[in-house]
């Protein structure tokens, strides 16, 4: 099955072209130190321009009804530039949670807001990783803290996945009600902001949803990090490209030397694999084919991004410098939603 249709490759088009005026170096910098963590206006444009948001949200949603891979589509272009916007948190993470409780009455009420550009995000971790929740449900009562949460100083709503006896439930909660505490946490990919919600005794509403809906959710959140991570690689490998081709050492670009030559061919071999197995997860949404991608493309871009800074030499490690951006997404993306290695059981079993 071929990924790049002519609707893909043009929707590719627009994204980039828009996010080459708007989220070059400077911008996303800049929207790092904001005080949101991302650029507002960025989003604005994104969501009313293109329609990302609304991408993969049906018609009856108010949503342009798309499948996942135009959505993976954009994440693929924000990986490129790094921007950081809420696009993932809740255009994706929170849609599908939705989509996949099978819940319409909550689809109908919530949905229409994230296809709009509101932010909704998704509570879900415990301090020790994704594999169950950080907060627990007594009834409609939450207490507990989720972190690693995309968003979540921000949302307008919050979407919870609490341990309830031996299921997981899911609820919605107004992020001013009493008894939550909002906190964002120092990260080490700066592109990426991530917060603390702690719930004291919260009275939240029940939303009724599918018993699998934790792993099926799992499978939509890393393959969707593995087009983020594909397009990080891109650029990265773009960067090293262009400066080995202008810098000169002994009179020659760094480039024609043997030993460099290999070394991105190797950079580039591992993109396009990466790029072919993120593609084939996001088609089939085979649960084998996303953890191989998660724990592929995790390596690929770490791969991509070491070599990137080494090849640049010591200016890469500046903050002036974008290589060190990718590195550190790269080493952040690859704990996004559990760290690769706790992925190898599930795909050698």
């Amino acid at each position: 099955m071929t990924f790049e249709t002519e609707e893909r490759a043009a929707l590719r088009e627009s994204v980039r072209t828009l996010l080459a005026k708007h989220a070059d170096s400077s911008a996303v910098r800049g929207a790092i130190a904001s005080e949101n963590g991302y650029d507002a206006d960025l989003w604005t444009m994104l969501v009313e321009q293109i329609g990302v948001a609304a991408l993969a949200i049906p018609e009856e949603y108010d949503g342009i009804g798309a499948s996942a891979a135009e959505t993976h589509v954009v994440l693929e272009e924000l990986g490129r530039t790094l921007a950081p916007t809420p696009f993932l948190g809740s255009a994706v993470l929170a849609a599908q949670t939705l989509l996949l409780s099978g819940n319409t009455d909550a689809a109908a009420r919530l949905l229409p807001g994230i296809a709009a550009g509101e932010i909704v995000a998704v509570c879900w971790a415990s301090e020790f990783g994704w594999d169950k929740p950080g907060v627990v449900a007594d009834g409609d009562v939450l207490t507990g803290t989720a972190h690693y949460v995309l968003g979540g100083d921000v949302a307008s709503t919050l979407l919870v996945l609490a341990r309830d006896g031996d299921d997981v439930a899911l609820f919605e909660v107004d992020p001013a009600a009493d008894g939550i505490t909002r906190r964002r946490v120092p990260t080490m990919d700066p592109t990426r902001t991530l917060a603390e919600v702690t719930f004291s005794a919260v009275t939240a509403t029940r939303i009724p949803s599918s018993p699998d809906l934790l792993e099926r959710l799992r499978v939509a959140a890393i393959v969707a990090v593995s087009a983020e991570q594909v397009g990080a690689a891109q650029a990265a490998l773009d960067l090293t490209v262009e400066y080995a081709k202008n810098r000169k050492q002994f009179g020659r670009a760094i480039g024609s030397f043997q030993a460099l030559k290999h070394r991105m061919a190797d950079m580039y071999a591992q993109v396009e694999t990466a790029r072919s197995m993120s593609y084939a997860a996001v088609l089939s949404q085979d649960p084998q084919d996303a953890y191989a991608a998660k724990i592929y493309c995790s390596e690929a871009l770490r791969h991509v991004a070491s070599e990137a800074v080494q090849l640049h030499g010591g200016i890469a490690i500046t903050w002036e410098h974008d290589a060190q951006l990718f590195f550190k997404r790269a080493h952040g993306s690859a704990q996004l939603f559990g760290q690769p290695r706790e992925y190898l059981a599930a795909v050698t079993a």
